[in-house]
């Protein structure tokens, strides 16, 4: 009997050393982001000050077959402010095959978001929110609307034989289980390309595609998401330039009824402008969104507006730790009328330390 333990002992002291043996690498990153956070809005109240803090935390993980094959996932143990409970996401599969194309399986998003060119935006985590009917799209991502259950396509660089061109192809199923009074995505498919050439000193990247999503909601004209986007960004040296432009029509949730709205003509513009000097980053972005929104059923009629100008600068203070100044000023209007209070200035100091 003795003898049958120590061998029983001993089989599971082996498979639990061959376990670790065969773990899978990880790593680990994650920031926090402390700071004051002013917001004046337009309305009669006074300016409001608080503290602002928040933290991620990730954990990757990753292993090559013997066939060469990359097989990585992870997890979001902490995810900024995500409300309790969205926290510790597992991120879905990624496959990395040795002619470099990438395959991604479950979360995968849409392929004209990840092929988007990056235009410059500020830092900081400066900004005036507040509950608001307004439709307006306020970036190039604003119907980036997928199921869970998919699948992301990426080439190799060098698509087709042309040098510096990538393209991409997405498709999500799922079952929405939609209500009279919800819009969420059952099935959406998505391409996007993007292309780098360079011009003398200057890289200059354009990138975007096209999106659809469908819902099961029998009330609305339009489909869950109909967008497009494309931007460009041109980089000389330490000075980036960027712009981009979408449009296109949704299903949106009404922020303040429990129903929807169909979202007719959105279009949207933005810009920026980035520039390093040795340990500074100075940054400008711009946004300017339009779009008509009306009644599940009905086409939308009724025009909603946004704008935002922020600027920030930033200084590397030391290996993972950078300070924030940054200043944004937002104007909505809500149907032809300005929607004071989602519109203001905000200022924000802070510092965010990256590991």
């Amino acid at each position: 009997m003795k003898k049958e333990l120590l061998i029983a002992s001993a089989l599971v002291g082996t498979v639990g050393v061959a376990g670790v043996a065969e773990a899978a690498s990880a790593t680990f990153s994650g920031h926090t982001r402390n700071g004051v956070l002013t917001t004046d809005t337009d309305a009669a109240a006074d300016a409001t000050w608080a503290g602002s803090q928040q933290a991620s935390f990730s954990v990757s993980i990753s292993e090559t077959t013997d066939s060469g094959i990359k097989v990585s996932t992870g997890i979001g143990l902490s995810d900024e402010s995500a409300a309790s409970g969205s926290d510790n996401n597992p991120s879905g599969l990624t496959l990395t095959f040795t002619d470099g194309s990438v395959l991604d399986v479950f979360e995968a998003g849409n392929a004209y978001a990840t092929h988007l060119a990056s235009v410059p935006g500020a830092s900081g985590e400066q900004g005036v929110s507040g509950v608001t009917a307004n439709s307006s799209p306020t970036g190039l991502t604003w119907a980036n609307k997928s199921a869970t259950t998919g699948f992301e396509w990426h080439s190799a660089a060098d698509a087709f034989g042309i040098d510096g061109l990538k393209v991409g192809l997405s498709g999500s199923a799922g079952d929405d289980g939609d209500a009279s009074s919800s819009s969420s995505v059952e099935t959406a498919y998505s391409v996007g390309a993007s292309y780098v050439s360079d011009a003398g000193d200057t890289t200059i990247t354009i990138g975007g595609g096209i999106v659809h999503a469908d819902d099961s909601l029998a009330t609305s004209l339009n489909a869950a998401a109909e967008s497009w986007a494309v931007a460009a960004t041109a980089v000389t040296g330490d000075l980036t330039i960027g712009v981009g432009i979408g449009g296109g029509s949704e299903v949106e949730a009404n922020a303040t009824a429990d129903t929807t709205w169909e979202v007719d003509g959105a279009e949207v513009y933005t810009a920026g402008v980035k520039y390093v000097s040795g340990d500074i980053t100075l940054a400008i972005g711009l946004a300017d969104g339009e779009a008509k929104d009306g009644v599940s059923g009905a086409e939308g009629a009724l025009t909603d507006s946004y704008t935002n100008a922020a600027a920030s600068v930033s200084y590397a203070v030391a290996s993972g730790i950078t300070a924030v100044i940054g200043y944004s000023d937002t104007q909505r209007d809500q149907e032809g009328s300005a929607a004071t209070g989602s519109s203001g200035s905000s200022w924000y100091v802070g510092a965010t330390v990256s590991f």
